[in-house]
């Protein structure tokens, strides 16, 4: 199953009187089903604002979000999210850890046991079945994470940073496997990253977003063909155009924060 997903006319705002907040002020966008979209931008620019809405974590202060023709407004099975933090259960095995959402969903146990054991084989860690998450590399931990969220089956996979804090060579290995994952199974993936290269490395599409209040700057299409390059001179181009668009963003950033400090 896939789904599509409806961002319109989304704003956000934290906070009343001189103390509120806009943090996404008109977002309009329309994410086709099975499609890899990257949010970029820099801190304070509504990525995971944005995200959170689409969850129903934190619905928009006006506007909507729509999955496959409903409206969102709660969390729900459609999305699953993977967060920077893994948010495994410390106290459970890796098997366990991938169970849980079948276990709460009171399927059968032969049938939880059959699914597991599909998903601990597909993202390579089946011989950490019986392993605690504190056993565990941290790239180990975010493939465990990411089965928890595939066990659900949800059309939708909502990404808040996953690799971020993952070293260079452990992120690519995981860019590949994620790559590899949706080609498979045909999600729709929204990915939320501070990386110009990890966001051309992955996404069919990348919106960047403005610094506070934040709207969509561009939203461009990675016409680059797969398996992508980083060396390839139309990678290299793209990146070049990202990192002025991106950096003007930060250069707003620190200006603010500036003034905010010269005004205390």
């Amino acid at each position: 199953m896939k789904a599509s997903i409806t961002i319109d006319k989304v704003h956000k705002r934290f906070g009343q009187g001189s103390a509120e907040i806009v943090a996404l002020n008109g977002i309009d966008l329309e994410i086709a089903a099975g499609q890899f979209v990257c949010l970029l931008g820099p801190s304070g620019c509504g990525k995971s604002t944005l995200l959170n809405a689409i969850a129903g974590f934190a619905p928009p202060s006006s506007g909507r979000v729509v999955v496959d023709g409903r409206a969102v407004i709660a969390p729900g099975p459609d999305r699953g999210m993977v967060f920077q933090e893994y948010a495994l259960f410390p106290w459970m095995t890796v098997a366990d850890n991938v169970a849980f959402g079948l276990q709460v969903r009171r399927m059968p146990r032969t049938a939880i046991a059959t699914r597991v054991d599909e998903l601990l084989t597909l993202l390579g860690i089946a011989e950490f079945r019986d392993r605690f998450p504190k056993d565990l590399s941290g790239g180990m931990r975010q493939r465990v994470a990411i089965a928890r969220v595939l066990a659900i089956d949800p059309p939708v996979m909502l990404m808040d940073e996953p690799f971020g804090a993952l070293d260079a060579l452990t992120r690519r290995s995981l860019q590949d496997e994620l790559l590899r994952l949706w080609a498979k199974l045909g999600k729709t993936v929204v990915f939320v990253t501070h990386s110009i290269e990890e966001a051309i490395y992955l996404a069919d599409r990348i919106v960047v977003l403005t610094y506070r209040p934040g709207t969509v700057k561009s939203d461009i299409v990675v016409g680059i063909p797969r398996p992508r390059d980083v060396a390839d001179p139309q990678f290299n181009v793209l990146k070049r155009e990202l990192t002025i668009q991106v950096m003007a963003e930060q250069h707003r950033h620190e200006e603010a924060e500036r003034a905010s400090l010269t005004s205390d």
